[in-house]
């Protein structure tokens, strides 16, 4: 059952203990407050949204820090923010950083300084309105005059951390990470993979975000790939020469609508392929801790390191792909009315055990590939036989360890050895 990990690989697994606060005087505490060792400082500026797009395009905002959710809005929600602004309601300050003078990172706010950007350069017409009906359909420049100047008027406001609130990088990465957390402490809850991107960033959090975009591994999980986007936006300039569309109609980046991606449930999925070689070090608990621990420690893994992982985990994923093609993590499951068939989507309950058993194939990749056709003619009655050890309900960490044992064997059974 175990893997063989890499040198330097394994971690030690196990929550490190609370600091000592026994004898900590109200005395030291009022002098740590007064020294101002955990004090972020701000100032406030205000934004007229006809500037927001000059703004952007001046190379001085980046919109991308690493601690940012991939959740998009959609039209609608992009049209309702500048109905808001139409009737002058309160709308949230976006939070920068300061990360070198008069250059800043967009901690929080980038999905409404998007839709102001987007929909002063006509990117889109208002959609899905209501006490501003009247204006659906309608593109920026198509306002009528005073409603558009009404708009032009309205400000968004921010609130910025100076350089001056961190001593070093490493302080800056951590006070930015909290103040990331706590802001999005209300409203839409960040999901567990959101969070530890937030809150455990470093070498291989980044690294597991660009594996998410393996080209196999997409298709496994029905996840527009590098090349569906390319192909797609190629597609819809060659619509674009003859009739005027619009981005609603012809999405082009179809990421947008993908909940796995969204979600950064993909980044979470490349994680728990790594986490998962060391799952027999780990007591029962709960997975999410594992996965954030997991993450935080091994952040300090080696370069060569985190190398042979990289390099791992693209062979696994293309030779599942290679051999079991884009359903690979489909599972056969009795049918509640009688008969059997394919559940409509992959599924992790298949995902950890069969990337685990081929990755302990890897080196064996052109003999695995001789052996494709046994290997699929069997499936359908190796899952049948299997069935209660497949089933959703079965989570703890034993039933992970049965079915890791059940798909080793049956590929061992499958190619001999």
């Amino acid at each position: 059952m175990l893997v063989q990990l890499f040198e330097n690989e394994m971690l030690q697994l196990g929550m490190e203990p609370p600091p000592n606060l026994g004898g900590v005087t109200s005395e030291a505490i009022n002098d740590k407050y007064v020294r101002g060792e955990i004090r972020i400082v701000t100032e406030q500026a205000r934004y007229p949204l006809s500037t927001i797009v000059t703004m952007l395009e001046s190379g001085d905002y980046n919109l991308n820090p690493e601690f940012q959710r991939r959740h998009r809005w959609d039209r609608v929600k992009q049209s309702r923010l500048i109905e808001s602004f139409i009737m002058n309601v309160p709308i949230p300050p976006v939070f920068l950083y300061e990360v070198a003078y008069s250059r800043f990172e967009v901690m929080d706010g980038l999905q409404r300084l998007t839709a102001i950007a987007d929909f002063y350069r006509g990117k889109f017409r208002l959609t899905g309105l209501d006490p501003w009906h009247e204006l659906n359909g309608m593109l920026y420049a198509e306002l009528p005059e005073q409603v558009r100047r009404g708009v032009d008027r309205r400000y968004l406001s921010s609130i910025i951390l100076l350089r001056e609130t961190a001593k070093d990088d490493s302080q800056a990465q951590r006070l930015k990470q909290m103040v990331f957390e706590r802001i999005n402490s209300g409203g839409v809850k960040l999901e567990p993979q959101e969070a530890r991107n937030a809150l455990y960033n470093g070498p291989l959090n980044e690294l597991c975000i660009r594996l998410a975009r393996t080209s196999s591994f997409c298709r496994m999980w029905g996840i527009p790939t590098d090349e569906d986007i390319s192909n797609r936006q190629a597609q819809r300039t060659l619509w674009e020469e003859d009739v005027e569309i619009f981005e609603d109609e012809v999405e082009a980046d179809p990421l947008i609508k993908n909940v796995l991606y969204q979600k950064m449930q993909d980044v979470e999925l490349v994680l728990r392929f790594f986490a998962y070689r060391q799952l027999e070090a780990v007591e029962q608990g709960r997975l999410r801790d594992f996965l954030d621990e997991y993450l935080r420690l091994g952040n300090r893994f080696p370069t060569k390191v985190l190398e042979q992982l990289e390099e791992l985990f693209i062979t696994t994923c293309d030779l599942v792909h290679a051999v079991l093609g884009d359903r690979a993590l489909y599972l056969l499951r009795e049918r509640k009315n009688g008969g059997w068939g394919w559940f409509e989507r992959p599924t992790k309950v298949l995902y950890d055990p069969i990337m685990r058993a081929f990755s302990k194939l890897a080196d064996r990749r052109d003999e695995v590939l001789r052996h494709t056709a046994t290997i699929q003619d069997q499936l359908e009655i190796f899952y049948k036989d299997n069935a209660s050890a497949f089933a959703g309900r079965s989570t703890n960490q034993e039933d992970i360890f049965r079915r890791m044992r059940l798909i080793e064997d049956y590929l061992k059974s499958c190619i001999g050895g």
